[in-house]
């Protein structure tokens, strides 16, 4: 099912690695910010523009959800939710971690995810109920079942510090094998592939996190909110390898003192 999708999903991928590509760790790449004061490049209002064509010549009928040009997800229906460049930031300071992240969603549910790195050479895909892959190859999380061998990886560290969860995360930190500041879609795709166990974010807009979604959970992992529910819009999101997702959800509605 949705073969032809992710068949339209890849060649998406590949021009937009050719436009960001041309324009990665140019010096002379404009950078903008935006009314949110987060940034934009040609590259990402590129590759939107180029999916919003397509999209329009090979599925009329289908929406489309973008960063950049805006759109809606909610409702019945099938909608593409894309990010042209997710890691805008490292983009324009010539940091290879960035992806062109794609996902369709029917009904309400997310059926596709596509993550492309190109700067990495980097591919993860999934359609609902045929597993994930990266580069082709199938992934799996990992069976870590203790804390104390898990790797932990997370983004907004100020964030998640300011916040009424901050003694979790510290806790987090101490008791987990290894720790490390990878968020953007690499953290919870690290979590996809086997290479860590926890990658937790206190907010992501849906285009940050639809296509990764299908992908985590068909590598055997776990998306929730820091509650447990669904993800939502510019809500928190929590990736695990399955094994210590209750655990994580436990400590982190906890709100006792660490000492």
């Amino acid at each position: 099912m949705y073969e032809d999708e992710l068949a339209f999903a890849h060649g998406l991928a590949d021009a937009a690695a050719r436009i960001a590509l041309d324009l990665f760790a140019d010096d002379g790449l404009e950078i903008r910010h935006k009314a949110d004061k987060t940034l934009v490049t040609a590259a990402d209002t590129g590759i939107e523009r180029m999916v919003r064509d397509r999209l329009a010549t090979m599925f009329p009928g289908d929406r489309i959800m973008g960063e950049e040009e805006g759109g809606t997800w909610d409702g019945a229906g099938r909608v593409w939710i894309v990010d042209p460049i997710d890691g805008t930031a490292n983009f324009a300071r010539a940091i290879p971690v960035w992806a062109t992240l794609i996902a369709l969603q029917v009904d309400g549910e997310i059926v596709l995810g596509l993550a492309n790195a190109p700067a990495m050479g980097e591919r993860y895909a999934a359609v609902r109920g045929g597993g994930a892959t990266m580069n082709a190859k199938r992934i799996r999380v990992s069976q870590t079942a203790r804390m104390g061998d898990a790797q932990f990886l997370y983004s907004q560290l100020d964030t998640l510090l300011a916040s009424t969860r901050n003694q979790a995360v510290v806790g987090l930190v101490v008791d987990s094998a290894r720790e490390r500041g990878f968020g953007d879609y690499w953290g919870h795709l690290l979590v996809a592939r086997g290479a860590a166990e926890i990658c937790l974010e206190p907010s992501l807009a849906i285009w940050d996190y639809a296509a990764l979604v299908p992908i985590v959970e068909e590598a055997g992992g776990r998306v929730t909110n820091f509650e447990g529910g669904p993800p939502s819009h510019k809500g928190p999101v929590l990736s695990t390898n399955g094994a210590l997702h209750d655990e994580v959800l436990r400590r982190l509605g906890e709100n006792s003192i660490r000492r």
